[in-house]
């Protein structure tokens, strides 16, 4: 399944949706009791995906009978696919390429830091940022994890079944701050630098996280384009890894790092400006698109 956090013209609050081909089906408008959101689904655990399931092929069948539809995404407004996670992971130079690119060292240990709250941001949404802060403001196609249960001591066998669902992220980053600082959260976390979306796709979609493809296409030119097969780190070790020191909590996303082809190390260099687009996508789960201002 898929699920979005989608608003009208009319009411901005975002409410979860599931979405079926280009359809949204409103949950609130079929469920006695829905969740609020996609962190309040996660926390019901399998009963209550269980339940949305049952509900959503109920309406189906109901609309196939009567020959109703459904509004379009396109039509409405997404918010970020992950609203209030307990926690955003990110994982730096988890592509050889991209570590390579940067001059980062190549740890033994995973890098690892926290994206701030303030800069989830939705599909098609604007982020903007002052130019006397950072002029050289960069894109990185990333894949999205998202946790389903506690996660703690979990073994690379059995990491993927504390997995909740899989999403689209662009990790967006000030290299003239991350450069000059020694921690990469600040860069990284200005308001609206880490869309995501344009839905979560549940597990049993991903069969395989390790075998989807990302891309990254700013103002029409392809900049990003390789497998998650390249990681330094798979998912499953990713989990091992931060479960060993701390329970990862149900909802909490993990930003599995970006592959080669980062603005920043081209010739000449290519950074973000007023008015551009970038769209990353990831083949199965779908593409994500931010516009940029420059103010």
């Amino acid at each position: 399944m898929r699920f979005s956090h989608l608003s009208t013209a009319a009411d901005p609050k975002p409410r979860l949706a599931a979405v079926i081909e280009d359809g949204a089906l409103f949950l609130d408008e079929v469920m006695a009791q829905p969740p609020r959101d996609l962190q309040e689904l996660i926390e019901r655990g399998d009963e209550g995906l269980a339940e949305v399931r049952g509900v959503v092929a109920e309406a189906e069948a109901a609309m196939e009978a009567t020959g109703a539809g459904l509004p379009s995404v396109h039509e409405l407004r997404h918010a970020s696919a992950i609203l209030r996670p307990p926690h955003v992971i990110a994982i730096g130079a988890n592509y050889a390429a991209h570590a390579s690119e940067l001059k980062l060292r190549s740890e033994k240990a995973a890098t690892v830091f926290n994206l701030w709250p303030n800069s989830l941001a939705g599909h098609g949404g604007t982020t903007s940022w002052p130019a006397d802060l950072s002029t050289q403001v960069d894109y990185e196609a990333e894949l999205g994890v998202v946790m389903g249960k506690p996660a703690r001591n979990v073994s690379v066998r059995d990491a993927l079944d504390y997995v909740w669902g899989y999403t689209v992220v662009n990790d967006i980053t000030a290299r003239d701050l991350q450069f000059s600082e020694a921690q990469w959260s600040r860069c990284k976390s200005f308001d609206g630098f880490t869309p995501t979306g344009p839905v979560v796709v549940t597990a049993d979609e991903v069969p395989d996280p390790q075998d989807l493809w990302l891309t990254t296409n700013v103002d029409g030119t392809i900049l990003q384009d390789a497998s998650t097969a390249d990681m330094v780190r798979s998912v499953p070790e990713l989990i091992e890894f931060l479960s060993r020191s701390v329970t990862i909590p149900p909802g909490t996303l993990i930003s599995t790092g970006s592959p080669g082809g980062a603005g920043y190390s081209r010739t000449p260099p290519v950074f973000l400006r007023d008015r551009s687009t970038v769209t990353v996508s990831i083949g199965g789960i779908g593409y994500l698109t931010t516009y940029c201002r420059v103010t």
